[in-house]
This record gives C-alpha cells, structure tokens and sequence, in this order.
C-alpha cells in the first residue's frame, strides 16, 4: 500500500499468485489533507506515548546535566574566589612572614611591593619603610651601645686599676658604684651595700658628707681614721658633687686615698729625724758621765766610810742607767742610720737554719719546730741585716709566748714557735708563728718607732726589721695565726717576702752552662 496523500490518492499493489508476473494496481482518490491530519495525530499520539514513557529518564537526565552545570558553577566561583583570595592573601602573607623574621631580629627583611594604590600595596611600602627605618636605628643603637659600652670598660678599667678607692652616689646620696680599691679597703659588698645610703655603709663617712650636703661648697675633704679587719687606717677623702649637663644635681663622688703608709712613712722619718739628734746630743756625754762615776767610786769610797754602800749603790746605778742610755742611743743609731745592703749570693736556707739554732732554747721556754729546706737556697741579700733581722722575729716571737705567760696563760699551754720557709723562683717566704699573746687591734702603729706592747721593750725592734726587709725590696707583714694543733689559742704570725729573682736567674743560667759543657 502506498499512501499518497500530497497527491489525494491511496494505492494499492497487489502480486496475483495465480497469474505469473502479474500484479494488481489499485488506485483511489482520497481527501490527502485529512489523512494527512490523521497521521500526524497518530505520530503525536505516539510521540505522547513514548515521551510519556520516558519521562521519568528525561526528568532523571535534566536533573543530572542541571546538578553537573550547577556543580560546574559552583566550582567555578570557588576557583574564581580562591584566586581572587590567593592575591588578596599572597602580600598578607608575605607581611607575616617578614613580621616573623623582624619579630626573631632579621631587619633587613623587605617584601615585594605591590603595583597599585590599593591598602595592599600601601601596606608593603609601608613595611619596607619601617624595617629599614628599625635597621638604621638598630645599627645607630648598636653602634652607641658599642661605644657606651667601650667607655664603660674603659671607666671600670680605670677604676678597677687606680690605688685610690672611688665610690659613686646618686642624688640621694645611695651607692650606685663601687670600685675594687674601695672593696678591699672599705670592707664592702657590691650586692649587699648597692643602693644602701652611705652613712649605714661606711659610717666614718656621714659627717663630712653631711657638710657636703649643707651645700656651702661643692668639694669637702678631710682625713678620715677608721678601723676595718683590727688594722687602723688612714684615709683621706674627697666628696664632689656631680652635676648633669643643665646643671642638676646627678649624685655625688666619694674618691679615698689610703695614706697609712704615707703617715707612717712621715713618722718614720720625723723619729729618724729626732734619732739622729739625740744620738748625736746623748752619745758624746755618756762616757764622761759613765768614767766620772767609776772614778767617783773608786776615789771617795774610802773616804766616806760608812756611806761606802750606799755611794756604791748611786754609783751603779748612774753606770747602769748610762748603759741603758747608751744602749737607747745605739738603737737609735742603728734606726736613723740604716747603712745600705752588702748583696751578695747567699744560702737563705743555712741562715735560717743558723738563726734557728742560735735562738733554741733561748725561747722562754718555747718550743722551737722548723720546717726549712735541706739543701741550698740561693739568693741576693745582705747575710749580716737578713740574720738580724730574722733573729729579731724569732725573739719577739718568744717574748710574745713570755708575755702571755704574764698575762695568765691557761692550764696545760704548751708554748710553741714554728719557723717555717717556702719559695719559688721569683720568691721566698718565710713565717715565723707563735701561739703567744697575738697582736694588739690597732696595728697600724706596730711598725711605727717607740710602738711596743711589752713593758721592757724599746718599740724600735719591728721598724728596723721592717726596714731591713723593704731595703731588700721585700715585704713584712703581721697577722693573726691559725690556732696550732692540739692548743685554742691563736698567736701571731711574721711574714717576710724576699725577691730571689736575680739569683735563681744565675743558678738557672750556671746549670744550663754546667750541662752544655758537660755535653761537649
């Protein structure tokens, strides 16, 4: 059947079995335009049907490509945001960074400045402006604080190095700085009295500070005596104010001078001084004096009969007290004209052994312990002022013993004197120590003329000692002793210091000769 429905016609073909090659051609005239409805009506009715019956797969598919086109929004608007926050985020990280480093010190950090004039970009230059503005003035800190700290070793230096003691003191007259001069001599702390006023660290002090501080001048010094460790002292201070640029008050200095030794010194010359002169003015009347009372003694003893004793008597004691007097004149000969040490090499270890043995015994009743060196000891001194010395040590180191028997020593004391002797090459010590009656608290003076603790003593024994020992370029000093073993109670201890540098050079260069000859 062929429908031709543009033409209005509806044909037919039809094969006729019963003929052979033949067909049956059948043609009508119909309304094409109704058929032509008909037809499409049933197309769309099955167009319905089959959309019908594939609504559900159609919704399903609408719904997959509206999430997929939805889904690819989305993520484009993430990726758009993310990238728009990426460059938002990028300059604000860097700060971050560059604010870590500045924050762990690096002040040359700079970031990459943004195009644009946006908060952003602002910020960037902003910060690179700021770290270099801190770079320049930590370089500018640091070169001051270089300085500062330059000149301050250099003031502690030369504070630390002077003699002379220096405390500074703010405006309110507490301690703020202590040099190590005036630590030792001051006996002071630097953590206990920093920030303390200085009338309750160093009372002696507080008057002539108190005179500063009345404000009629700006400098006040005196000579100041205190007594610090049981030795007298003699300071002379001096107290400045210390004023800043505009002309404020900024604190005070205290600068100190020990002069002990100075006084002493001007002592020791004035008393050679006068030993001279009574040496001089005694010495020539002592043998007329002397001579006229023996031949008074021998000359009227017979003539006076009975009163012979008693002449006698006068006479022995004018003989005795001219002895005495000459004996005071010679001390004082001896002191006011101390003549210059013969050097030569000798063997310090035989002297002392000699001293040793010259004085046991002799100790009033003292035990004599030495601890010296067997073999040779060479060194540069004068044998003859050096034994004299040390003998007198020994001497006072027995009288020391005799006097605390005087005094009333306590039952079961046992006296004792201990020599002892150490060195190296550049020096030599030598301790004499007794458990005797010790020093007394004022020894300062000890070495001063005419300074004694003993009734019998002349007080010029010491001095001449002491200066024995300095003409050698040594040392004499005098503590207290450590209590010895078996006894509580602590005596005295002489300690001398002797150069031997020069010898022990020699003897080092006559073994390396001895040697290299030997050698060839």
């Amino acid at each position: 059947m062929i429908e031709d429905w543009n033409n209005n016609e509806f044909r037919a073909l039809k094969v006729l079995s019963a003929f052979p090659d033949r067909y049956l051609y059948v043609s009508r005239s119909v309304d094409g335009n109704i058929l032509n409805l008909l037809d499409k009506t049933r197309e769309t009715v099955g167009l319905y049907e089959q959309l019908e019956a594939s609504r559900g797969r159609v919704i399903f598919e609408f719904g997959l490509v509206y999430l997929g086109f939805a889904l690819i929004l989305i993520l484009a608007a993430i990726w758009m945001g993310l990238l728009f926050a990426e460059r938002l985020s990028r300059p604000v990280g860097r700060l971050a960074g560059a604010a870590q480093r500045v924050g762990a010190g690096d002040l040359g950090v700079q970031v990459i400045e943004e195009d644009g004039d946006d908060e952003i970009a602002m910020l960037g230059r902003v910060f690179n402006q700021m770290t270099r503005q801190l770079s320049a003035q930590r370089e500018a800190l640091v070169d001051s604080h270089r300085l500062t700290e330059d000149r301050r070793r250099l003031f502690d230096s030369v504070l630390s190095s002077v003699t002379a003691g220096v405390i500074g003191l703010n405006a309110d007259g507490e301690v703020e700085f202590i040099n190590r001069a005036a630590a030792r001599l001051l006996a002071m702390d630097e953590g206990r009295d920093h920030g303390r006023a200085l009338a309750d660290s160093v009372m002696e002090f507080a008057p002539l500070f108190g005179r500063l501080l009345e404000g009629k001048t700006e400098v006040a010094q005196e000579e100041i005596k205190l007594s610090r460790g049981g030795r007298l002292e003699s300071l002379l201070v001096r107290m400045a104010t210390r004023r800043n640029a505009d002309g404020g008050l900024d604190g005070y200095v205290v600068a100190f001078d020990d002069v002990t030794e100075l006084v002493s010194a001007q002592r020791m010359a004035a008393w050679g001084d006068v030993a001279r002169r009574i040496a001089h003015e005694i010495k020539n009347p002592l043998t007329p004096i002397q001579l006229s009372a023996e031949r008074i003694k021998r000359k009227f003893r017979a003539l006076v009969g009975d009163e012979s004793d008693s002449l006698e008597q006068m006479t022995d004691v004018i003989i005795r007290q001219t002895g005495d007097l000459r004996r005071i004149v010679d001390e004082f000969s001896k002191f006011a004209r101390m003549p210059e040490p013969d050097r030569r090499d000798h063997d310090l270890a035989k002297l002392m052994r000699d001293a040793v043995a010259l004085q046991e015994g002799a100790l009033h009743g003292a035990r004599l312990v030495a601890d010296l060196p067997h073999g040779p000891l060479i060194v540069e001194l004068d044998a003859t002022m050096i034994s004299q010395a040390i003998t007198n040590l020994i001497k006072n180191a027995g009288e020391a013993v005799e006097s605390f028997y005087e005094k009333g020593a306590p039952a079961g004391y046992v006296p004792e004197v201990r020599v002892s002797m150490s060195f190296t090459d550049e020096l030599v010590t030598i301790r004499i120590a007794d458990n005797g009656t010790g020093l007394p608290p004022d020894r300062a003076r000890l070495f001063e003329p005419y300074v004694t603790t003993r009734e019998k003593g002349t007080g010029l024994g010491l001095p001449i000692v002491k200066k024995i020992i300095e003409e050698h370029g040594g040392t004499l000093a005098l503590n207290d002793a450590d209590p010895f073993e078996g006894c509580a109670h602590a005596g005295a201890v002489a300690e001398v210091r002797l150069p031997r540098a020069k010898a022990a050079q020699r003897a080092v260069k006559d073994k390396t000769a001895e040697a290299v000859g030997g050698a060839k």
